[in-house]
């Protein structure tokens, strides 16, 4: 696959994201929401840093059972229960990103919603991938 991330100089400068991604490939990937459910389908962590990072862990490892890698991702929405603590914690939830999906974004999108199907899910991620 081959991704070609666009941030057209009159828009604002992207911080964390892509405003658009052009991808080329064979197959597309949908990857389903995914919170800080555990092996047991219990969910884990007390903070949106800690349910972020296993969220972001359990999507990437979906995509990895598809073929894919993060540098594949093409897009990918935050689904938040509090966009205030999102960015409270932005820093933070950007290191975790950076040292489990590296540094190629895709277009993303940060959604504020009431709740998620688990009522003690604080974020989910779900997202599409474009591979080779």
């Amino acid at each position: 696959m081959t991704t070609e991330r666009v941030n057209p100089p009159e828009l604002s400068p992207p911080a964390g994201f892509s405003h658009a991604v052009v991808a080329t490939g064979s197959r597309v990937v949908f990857l389903a929401g995914q919170t800080a459910l555990d092996g047991d389908g219990k969910i884990t962590g007390t903070t949106l840093p800690e349910q972020f990072e296993k969220a972001l862990t359990s999507l990437l490892t979906a995509l990895a059972a598809a073929g894919g890698t993060p540098a594949d991702l093409a897009r990918v929405t935050v689904y938040a229960t509090d966009v205030a603590d999102y960015r409270t914690h932005a820093r933070q939830l950007g290191r975790i990103w950076r040292e489990r999906a590296g540094r190629d974004y895709p277009a993303m999108a940060v959604v504020e919603v009431v709740r998620l199907w688990d009522e003690r899910a604080l974020v989910e991620l779900d997202g599409f991938a474009v591979l080779a």
